[in-house]
């Protein structure tokens, strides 16, 4: 008679924000912010397409109300799209109105142009405090996304130096930002994705990884060393 097999692991609780995961297997989500871009978006769409990655796209809303199609192919392809405010601002800075101006037209724009409804939020500049992240929790139903590994893709227009700081640094469960209005992110991207590919590593959107997440072994005291 064999044994059952064992239970998995149950997910851990949802947390109010994520900056990775805690995952048993070599997973990682990697996440785009600050389009769609008309011509970079779709060129990174196909890059992705061809190597059957889902990845999330952290959208601004002004840039989805421009350019609806694209929202659309994002969720279309069976990528995950999220809210990263209307126009960009640092949301700590901002009046409570104009917070929920920035989330509430963000949110309305994606559903208008995909159907869906947001889930996940990443605050612009990662500024964001306790009250923020309650309020978008409760008032939004949106979990608040930062990230683990930071190439500096904004600073750094470099596609070698990207490419090899996300392989270098890439771990089970990162999250890993990147930004798709930059020419030089997106020409990292067939380098990035293939490396890891070959490290067995496998892309996730945001939403499944956190889906994964399992609680933290606790952590054991060593003991005392006698006198």
């Amino acid at each position: 008679m064999t044994a059952p097999a064992a239970a998995p692991a149950p997910a851990a609780p949802r947390k109010p924000s994520y900056n990775s995961c805690n995952v048993d297997s070599s997973i990682v989500a990697m996440t785009f912010d600050d389009g769609p871009h008309p011509k970079l978006t779709p060129r990174l769409l196909d890059m992705l397409k061809e190597r059957n990655i889902k990845a999330t796209f952290f959208v601004i809303g002004k840039n989805v109300a421009e350019f609806p199609d694209i929202a659309k192919r994002i969720v279309d392809e069976g990528h995950e799209i999220a809210n990263h405010s209307w126009s960009h601002p640092q949301l700590t800075k901002l009046s409570p109105s104009a917070f929920a101006a920035e989330i509430a037209q963000t949110n309305d724009a994606i559903e208008k142009a995909t159907g869906v409804r947001s889930v996940t939020m990443r605050p612009p500049y990662g500024a964001i405090n306790p009250a923020l992240t309650k309020r978008l929790n409760e008032e939004y139903g949106l979990s608040v996304i930062l990230w683990s590994v930071d190439p500096l893709d904004w600073k750094i227009r470099k596609s070698d130096h990207v490419s090899g700081h996300i392989i270098k640094n890439a771990a089970p469960g990162s999250i890993i930002l990147a930004h798709d209005i930059h020419a030089s992110t997106v020409d990292a991207m067939p380098a990035t994705l293939d490396a890891l590919q070959s490290k067995g590593y496998k892309f996730v959107t945001v939403s499944d990884l956190i889906a994964m997440d399992r609680p933290a072994a606790p952590k054991v005291d060593s003991p005392k060393a006698t006198p």
